[in-house]
C-alpha cells in the first residue's frame, strides 16, 4: 500500500509517500480501505516534535524519544471495511465505517482500527465530511457540552473560531441555544457570520484580552488568552475552558477554569454525525487534497492559518 511516512521529526518535507506492507487486524480490529483522513493539528505537532511548553518531554516518551515509534500519523479515518478480525461484531466486510485509530496509520491506503473507536457513517455523510468533523468536532462537543455545559440563553466567547474545533464551538454552542462571539481574522468573518455566531471580533483591532463585554463561557481553542485575561472575561458565574495551552496552565485549571483532555467515544461520532446528516452543523474542509500532497497539507496545517480542516484522499 501507499502511505506517507516519516522517520524523523522536523518540517513537513521530512514526510513522503512509499510502499509499505499492508497491516493485519488484529482480533478486535478492522482492516479499512481509507477513504479520507484529516491532517490535524495533533498529527503536525507529532510530525515536527512542537509540543505545548511543559509536554516536550512525555510526549517524547509517548511518540518517540529520537524519531517517531509509528512512522505514518493521521487519527481520523473514513473509508470502507475490507477485512475484519475473529472476535469482531457489529462490523463486516463493506461497510462503510469512520472514526479514529488511536494512534495514526490513517495517511495511507489501508489502516486499521479497534471497533471500539469506530461508527457506522451515515449515507448522507461523505467521507470527506466525516474525516474533517471528527477531529475537531470530537473536541468542540467534549468542550461546550460536556465541561462547559452551555444551555440556551448563555453569551460564549470562541476565540480560534475559525478553526477546525472553533468552526464546530460556534455552531454546537448556538446548537445548544446560546450567544455566540467570534474571534478571528477578519478574512473569515463572513464565514463565521454564515456558521452562526451572533458577533465577530477581529482580533487585529480588537485584542480579546481589551474586550469589555463579560461572558458566561470563554473557550480558548488556540491558547493565547491566559488565565488571568481569560477570567476577566468571564461574568460571575462564568467559566473559561482551555482547550489549548501549556502544561503549567493545565496544572492551574481549577474552579472557574476547566481544561483536560477529549476522550475518543464513539457514540460522539454518531452524534456530530447525525448532525452532519442533518444539516445542522456544517464541515468547513479548507482543503480536500491527494495524499500525494501530504507535504503542502502540513505546510498548511502548520502555517496558524488554517481555516476550519485540510482532508487527504488516498
Amino acid at each position: 500500500m501507499k502511505a506517507a511516512v516519516h522517520r524523523e521529526y522536523g518540517a513537513p518535507q521530512v514526510v513522503h509517500i512509499e510502499e509499505r506492507p499492508d497491516p493485519v487486524p488484529s482480533a478486535k480490529q478492522v482492516l479499512i480501505r481509507v477513504h479520507a483522513s484529516a491532517v490535524t493539528a495533533a498529527d503536525s505537532r507529532i510530525r515536527g516534535a512542537r509540543f505545548p511548553r511543559g509536554y516536550g518531554v512525555l510526549a517524547r516518551m509517548i511518540f518517540g524519544l529520537r524519531r517517531p515509534r509509528s512512522q505514518v500519523r493521521g487519527v481520523v479515518v473514513s473509508g470502507v471495511v475490507e477485512a475484519v478480525g475473529a472476535q469482531v461484531k457489529g462490523f463486516a466486510v463493506g461497510d462503510e465505517v469512520c472514526g479514529s485509530t488511536g494512534m495514526g496509520g490513517a495517511h495511507a491506503e489501508l489502516a486499521t482500527a479497534s471497533t471500539k473507536r469506530l461508527v457506522h457513517k451515515p449515507a448522507a455523510v461523505s467521507h470527506e465530511q466525516a474525516a474533517g468533523m471528527l477531529f475537531g468536532g470530537s473536541t468542540a462537543l467534549h468542550f461546550v457540552r460536556d465541561v462547559g455545559h452551555v444551555s440556551a440563553g448563555q453569551t460564549v466567547l470562541v476565540n480560534g473560531a475559525s478553526g477546525a474545533v472553533g468552526t464546530n464551538a460556534v455552531q454546537l454552542a448556538k446548537h445548544f441555544g446560546a450567544e455566540v462571539t467570534a474571534v478571528t481574522s477578519a478574512a473569515n468573518a463572513a464565514l463565521l457570520k454564515e456558521l452562526g455566531a451572533d458577533h465577530v471580533v477581529d482580533y487585529a483591532i480588537t485584542p480579546v484580552a481589551g474586550l469589555t463585554e463579560r461572558f458566561d463561557v470563554v473557550m480558548d481553542t488556540v491558547g493565547n488568552i491566559g488565565i488571568e485575561a481569560g477570567r476577566r472575561l468571564l461574568t460571575d458565574d462564568g467559566v473559561m475552558l482551555l482547550v489549548a495551552g501549556t502544561l503549567g496552565e493545565a496544572l492551574r485549571a481549577r474552579g472557574n477554569v476547566k481544561g483536560g483532555t477529549t476522550a475518543e467515544r464513539a457514540e460522539n461520532y454518531a452524534t456530530l454525525l447525525d448532525l452532519v446528516a442533518d444539516g445542522t452543523l456544517t464541515v468547513v474542509n479548507q482543503h480536500v487534497l491527494e495524499l500525494e500532497d501530504i507535504v503542502r497539507a502540513y505546510e498548511i496545517a502548520d502555517s496558524g492559518r488554517k481555516v476550519g480542516n485540510v482532508v487527504v484522499r488516498p
